[in-house]
């Protein structure tokens, strides 16, 4: 008797249901009134009286992996059947569309304006967000009460009275890591430095509280302003073709001397107008004695511009706003 049970144990549990026909197949082979289990019940009767009570044990246990093996995969094949009436699975829906990501408008025009001066030889430095004043004013020939220093409206984080301690900002332009690169390398220098930068400023559709920057920094022996203005030219008939209208014109930084200000035109003759696109040019004698570098024997340029303002022009965006409200129906255009 015990290989009878042992054999009928192994069957149940290797039976296979996965449709309501095997299901069927299964409780009529088993658990009906002429199943296999019924008819071992049957023969407990003609059992030993010394081996009944643990044949009938045994005989029960079976009896009852097979109705939880039934029950299991009646419960199973049912939720299967009501999941398969959901609508959501319906083979007549049309699906849902597979949308792929890509790229921040910002992204795309500050990975072309790299690629422009990677192919005017230029290397790319980065630095902090969080500044002190040193950097971000100080050696960029902005004394304590220098006027210059209202033009930017700074975040400030730590603003302290001990002189020995100095103020931290969050860095109102990518000018400090120019300064950065000047104390740890010697020149000849030729850099670009992208970063976020901040100012407490109102948000309007043409200024934001942060925005982008790329800044560039050329120190050489007897660098001159014909170069830098041949570095903007290439730089503005490489983002917006050479057909571009641009104009230079004379401007005011406290570190360069001179400064200048390039402009591109915008619109059609009629009713477009000069838009102020970058600053540069040639740095101040104070900002390299700053970080020791001797203004008799080197010279050079800087420049700086938003990637905002780069982004807009080329893609006629009219609201700075659009760039960080992360609303898809803009930003797929791009």
């Amino acid at each position: 008797m015990s290989e009878l049970t042992d054999k009928l144990r192994k069957e149940i549990e290797d039976a296979v249901i996965t449709t309501k026909d095997e299901l069927e197949a299964f409780r009529l082979a088993y658990l009906s009134r002429k199943g296999q289990v019924t008819q071992l019940l049957g023969k407990i009767g003609s059992v030993a009286a010394e081996e009944r009570r643990a044949f009938g044990q045994q005989v029960n246990e079976i009896k009852q992996l097979a109705q939880t093996k039934f029950k299991e995969a009646e419960d199973q094949l049912a939720s299967g059947q009501q999941a398969s009436r959901a609508a959501t699975d319906d083979i007549t829906l049309p699906p849902y569309p597979i949308t792929t990501g890509r790229l921040h408008p910002l992204t795309q025009t500050l990975d072309r304006i790299k690629q422009v001066f990677y192919r005017l030889g230029f290397s790319v430095a980065e630095g902090p967000e969080l500044e002190d004043d040193f950097h971000n004013f100080t050696a960029l020939n902005f004394p304590p009460e220098h006027p210059a220093r209202d033009m930017q409206d700074t975040f400030f984080v730590r603003k302290s009275d001990r002189p020995d301690e100095q103020d931290l900002v969050l860095r109102t332009h990518t000018s400090p890591v120019q300064i950065r690169l000047m104390k740890t390398q010697k020149p000849p220098l030729r850099s670009i430095m992208p970063g976020r930068v901040y100012r407490n400023e109102s948000i309007t559709a043409k200024s934001y509280c942060l925005f982008h920057q790329v800044e560039g920094l050329y120190v050489d022996r007897h660098v001159s302003l014909a170069e830098l203005k041949d570095t903007l030219i290439m730089f503005v008939q490489m983002i917006y073709g050479e057909e571009v209208r641009y104009r230079i014109r004379p401007s005011y930084f406290p570190f360069t001397e001179p400064s200048l200000e390039m402009d591109v035109w915008w619109g059609d003759e009629k009713t477009g107008k000069w838009l102020e696109i970058l600053g540069a040019g040639m740095v101040h004698p104070n900002v390299l004695r700053a970080v020791n570098v001797d203004p008799e024997t080197y010279s050079g340029f800087a420049f700086g511009m938003g990637v905002e303002r780069i982004a807009m022009l080329f893609y006629g965006i009219d609201d700075i706003r659009l760039l960080y409200d992360n609303d898809l129906r803009f930003l797929q255009q791009f």
